[in-house]
């Protein structure tokens, strides 16, 4: 009789609708932070600098973690794509005073900027620490000014920020295909991160689309949580770094 696979990560699915996920190869990651700069320009994420980062305040809405596996000589370096992990039970909800932060239909963690009273109670709730304080007012220079989204706000100071999948695409998406009468196909929406990564470690799509590429991912058995043993059901699966095999 053939072993049984055993999977790791099962993809969530919520009851109907969509939702919204994404899979990390870490096989496939470089460290080459390209997902890092189009997040910042897709968001109107500023930089806060060297002096501001050394006190904590860095605004990246994505970082990438670096590790060693092996032992010397023979040691090698790994990288881990951070971001807000969509959580299904996510304990940054439940603490804010204000609603400021909520589960959406198509689970997305949503963040309500204009709502937010910057108590940072989320933040301190979130165990992956990927809510950031804007701390001062953001500052562009004049130039890069022109560059910004005009589809995303500019945050001002006393919120918290964080990584929103570029709802601002999903969005778009969904309603181009609405308006051509059709479903969304799977893989016409990117956010700005899978878009740039020129390793295409990242994938996203519908967890609820069994066919999609994310759902055959996600069944890897090389697919984990980070930080499974919480609970917190994440929709960001990565994929064991090191196995050839799937």
């Amino acid at each position: 009789m053939a072993k049984e696979e055993r999977q790791s990560a099962d993809p969530p699915t919520p009851a109907a609708g969509r939702r919204w996920g994404m899979v990390i190869d870490l096989d496939r990651c470089t460290g080459c932070q390209a997902c890092v700069v189009a997040c910042h320009a897709e968001n109107n994420v500023p930089v806060v600098g060297e002096a501001e980062a050394a006190y904590g305040r860095s605004m990246h809405w994505i970082r990438i973690e670096r590790y060693w596996e092996g032992e010397y000589p023979r040691i090698k370096a790994r990288f881990m794509p951070i971001l807000c992990q969509q959580c299904t039970e996510a304990p940054c909800e439940p603490v804010c005073p204000v609603f400021a932060t909520y589960h959406s239909e198509e689970g997305l963690n949503a963040q309500i900027y204009n709502r937010c009273i910057g108590t940072r109670y989320c933040g301190s709730a979130c165990p992956y620490k990927v809510r950031v304080f804007n701390w001062f007012d953001p500052q562009f220079p004049e130039l890069l000014a022109e560059q910004l989204n005009p589809d995303v706000t500019v945050r001002s100071r006393g919120v918290i920020e964080k990584c929103t999948f570029c709802v601002q695409r999903i969005r778009r998406g969904e309603e181009a295909a609405l308006a051509e009468g059709r479903p969304v196909v799977d893989g016409e929406i990117q956010p700005a991160c899978v878009q740039t990564c020129p390793s295409e470690a990242l994938v996203f799509g519908d967890f609820n689309d069994h066919d999609s590429r994310v759902s055959q991912l996600a069944r890897s058995r090389r697919s984990f949580r980070l930080l499974d043993q919480l609970g917190t059901a994440p929709a960001v699966i990565y994929l064991k770094g090191g196995e050839t095999n799937v």
